[in-house]
């Protein structure tokens, strides 16, 4: 005969068990990503989006706390720290560690549009729909690194810089020490001529008002703007080749997004694929007027880049794609995907967009005569 006493008592001991462990799936889970740029920079405005993604999708038990570069570690120790758990997560560019892979740069900054014709779309179409993402994903074991990949912000072309004077040829610009970004596309650079200074963005001005660098790089109108450069330096090039393509990513600590619910993964994933998006239609709105700014109220002479740029910097790209290539088999795996996918997705989407730029070249040219 059944004990209806016991059977409260277990149903009743059950329904604790039930709250307790449903307590702790609501449990808030705080996920320190530290930058390795200051906290003023656009990118960390896009980042905190991404993270109330996050929050909001997880009904509050995934917070992303985002700290400035330095909070805990150094920038350059920032990925190791990820690793390491010293920090749960960590936000940069990917190509900022070629020194630990170089293939880093193939999902960071592929040199020249991967010398494939690749913009910041079509990379994304091979990211996500040719095999980019799982080469991605095999990059972290690749580097050994105990570490989760996201991109979430996708950027280009960015700007070929800033300079003291105008530049009518690369034997002017060869006159210049010029902040690049590190690895392949910094030392193409050198490749081609010119003094090339890796930095990170912060450190950027302090170099140009002491006279360490002449000329510099970073990004983009308001990205740069920003940073404040247009005090410096009065000449701006828009168009340039050593990051066509980049991408600003979120990595975190495999450890802990593995002790994280299968919901909540899928919520970081679905915020992140957003990000994508969002980051691009935030960034041409925010650029179109950022350099309206530059050159109607800041006095920057906007200039055309030099013919003789393309060339010899192009050439020299493919030269190190190749040397890389054939000096690193995962390196080389991944460029050839990233080949296979733009025999046919470049020729498509370089036609199609050939009308975007000229509908745009032509309405640009209107507001001039206006």
């Amino acid at each position: 005969m059944f004990d209806l006493k016991t059977i409260a008592a277990g149903v009743a001991s059950t329904a604790v068990g039930l709250a307790m462990c449903a307590q702790a799936a609501m449990a808030e889970t705080t996920i320190r990503v530290q930058s390795v740029i200051p906290a003023t920079a656009d990118e960390i405005v896009m980042l905190k989006d991404f993270a109330n993604d996050v929050r909001e999708l997880t009904d509050g038990e995934v917070n992303i706390e985002v700290l400035p570069a330095g909070s805990v570690v150094g920038v350059q120790e920032t990925l190791d720290a990820v690793d390491a758990g010293l920090i749960e997560g960590g936000f940069a560019w990917t190509h900022y560690w070629s020194g630990k892979h170089p293939a880093a740069m193939l999902f960071g900054s592929p040199v020249a549009g991967g010398g494939v014709g690749m913009d910041n779309i079509a990379f994304m179409s091979w990211f996500l729909s040719a095999g980019g993402k799982e080469l991605y994903e095999q990059l972290w074991d690749e580097m050994d690194m105990n570490v989760v990949g996201f991109m979430l912000q996708p950027v280009g072309p960015e700007a070929l810089g800033w300079f003291k004077e105008p530049i009518e040829s690369m034997a002017d610009f060869r006159k210049y020490r010029f902040r690049t970004p590190p690895g392949i596309p910094g030392q193409t650079y050198k490749d081609i001529g010119v003094a090339s200074v890796a930095m990170g963005g912060g450190d950027i001005l302090p170099a140009l008002e002491k006279g360490t660098i002449d000329a510099a790089e970073w990004c983009c109108p308001k990205p740069d703007s920003v940073f404040g450069f247009q005090k410096v330096l009065k000449h701006y090039y828009l168009q340039g080749l050593h990051q066509v393509v980049v991408n600003a990513d979120l990595y975190l600590n495999k450890d802990v997004f593995n002790g994280l619910t299968p919901l909540q993964q899928k919520a970081i994933e679905v915020a992140a694929n957003a990000s994508l998006m969002k980051s691009m239609a935030y960034r041409i709105h925010e650029n179109g007027k950022a350099l309206d700014k530059l050159v109607n109220e800041d006095g920057v002479i906007l200039h055309d880049t030099p013919a003789d740029y393309f060339t010899e910097y192009m050439n020299a790209a493919n030269k190190a794609l190749e040397k890389n290539a054939e000096e690193n088999e995962f390196f080389a795996k991944v460029w050839q995907s990233q080949k296979d996918f733009a025999k046919t997705a470049v020729p498509f989407w370089a036609g199609a967009q050939t009308s975007n730029a000229n509908l745009g070249r032509a309405y640009a040219d209107q507001l001039k005569n206006e």
